[in-house]
């Protein structure tokens, strides 16, 4: 006994290094697993699709901000425009002030020299008539006095006298005159002073108003530029979705093209699992048992069925001598076994452990010794697996048999 099972050990262990370096022979696939995949495919599709759809709900969204921010920025910059036109227009008036002083100014530095010129003018006269009367007193032959003595007639007399007068006439009113200019001259300047008053006043205004006119320019191209900078943000932000979009958009395509892929795989499964149940099957009887056999269907169905009841650990036997049975198969336990992609354990290393360490107890010895014996509580199933939902077949415990 102890013979048999060394040698088991030693085949299988020759089996999974021939395995490990020969190329894969095509095998009768398990549609269950197939459908499984396609069921997880298409979950995983699913779950693409519900993040692609995100994505673009997210991106109507930003879409919605842009459009929100380029509004608000478009106002601004009409308002900026509107700014700087009312700019421009105070630059103009005070451009047109600017003259009006410099004009004003001109005519106040004329009317100066004009309130000079009276001014002297006046002195002028004024000196003018106190030399004429000290000269009337101080020259005896030359004087007024002595022009009204030395008149020869009375007529002559008169005349002299009229004479002095007029000209006593003519100082005063020259005076008077000048006098007037000097004092219109004088009010007028004050006019010329009052305007250009109002006209610094004026000008000081339009400066006030350029500067805050200036202020909010300055402050509205700081709020544009801060639009611009959310706008550019968003349309990166936009520019990211699209193409996480048109990222999700081929990985949904692929997806669908894997599960296109995996369903043909099914089909042709399914034909190829439905050969198999019509095929040839020999009777237990024909099989003949190599040394070994025993002991690799007892650890295969510890591996598979450990855990489960008894009944578990002999459907697990029989799916493996049905395949051993069927024409489709291969004909011997370490064939069906060893067979590429058929059972997890294999393929994980925890075959060739339980192998190595003879993991099987005595219920799963006995489920392969009644197996072997050709006893089946599936009838002709050769497949079995977990579960899986609107699956027909035998359940028990944790595995459905199909």
């Amino acid at each position: 006994m102890k013979g048999s099972r060394l040698k088991a050990v030693a085949l299988g262990t020759a089996l999974a290094l021939l395995l490990s370096v020969i190329p894969s022979f095509p095998s009768l696939a398990d549609p269950s697993s197939t459908l499984e995949q396609i069921e997880k495919a298409e979950k995983e599709k699913a779950n693409t699709e519900q993040r692609k759809t995100e994505t673009e709900q997210q991106k109507q969204i930003k879409e919605g901000q842009l459009s929100e921010l380029n509004i608000q920025q478009g106002e601004l910059k009409n308002k900026l425009n509107a700014l700087n036109n009312d700019l421009s227009d105070a630059a103009d008036r005070l451009t047109v002030v600017e003259g009006k002083i410099a004009d004003k100014e001109a005519e106040i530095e004329k009317t100066l020299q004009e309130i000079e010129d009276a001014r002297q003018t006046e002195e002028e006269q004024y000196e003018a008539m106190k030399k004429r009367f000290q000269a009337s007193y101080e020259a005896p032959k030359d004087t007024y006095f002595a022009i009204l003595i030395g008149s020869t007639s009375f007529s002559a007399f008169l005349n002299n006298t009229d004479y002095l007068k007029m000209l006593s006439d003519y100082d005063g009113k020259m005076l008077a005159k000048y006098k007037k200019t000097k004092e219109a001259v004088i009010a007028k300047e004050e006019v010329m002073e009052k305007e250009k008053a109002e006209l610094d006043g004026l000008k000081a205004q339009i400066e006030a108003e350029q500067a805050r006119i200036g202020d909010l320019i300055s402050t509205t191209n700081n709020y544009v530029a801060q639009y611009q900078s959310q706008i550019n943000t968003a349309s990166q932000e936009i520019l990211a979705y699209e193409a996480d979009i048109e990222a999700k958009e081929k990985e949904i395509a692929d997806q669908q093209e894997n599960i296109e892929a995996l369903r043909a795989q099914y089909q042709r499964e399914l034909e190829m699992s439905r050969a198999a149940r019509a095929a040839a099957w020999r009777d237990i009887s024909e099989v003949t048992f190599e040394d070994g056999d025993r002991y690799l269907l007892a650890n295969i169905i510890y591996c598979e069925a450990g855990g489960e009841p008894y009944e578990g650990k002999l459907a697990v036997g029989a799916v493996v001598i049905n395949r051993v049975l069927s024409s489709r198969y291969p004909g011997t336990v370490s064939g069906v076994i060893y067979q590429p992609y058929q059972f997890s354990p294999v393929g994980s290393g925890r075959f060739a452990l339980a192998l190595a360490e003879n993991k099987a107890n005595a219920a799963c010895y006995a489920a392969a010794d009644e197996a072997m014996r050709g006893a089946s509580n599936v009838g002709s199933c050769l497949y079995f697996r977990t579960p899986l939902e609107g699956m027909e077949g035998t359940i028990i415990g944790g595995h459905i048999f199909y």
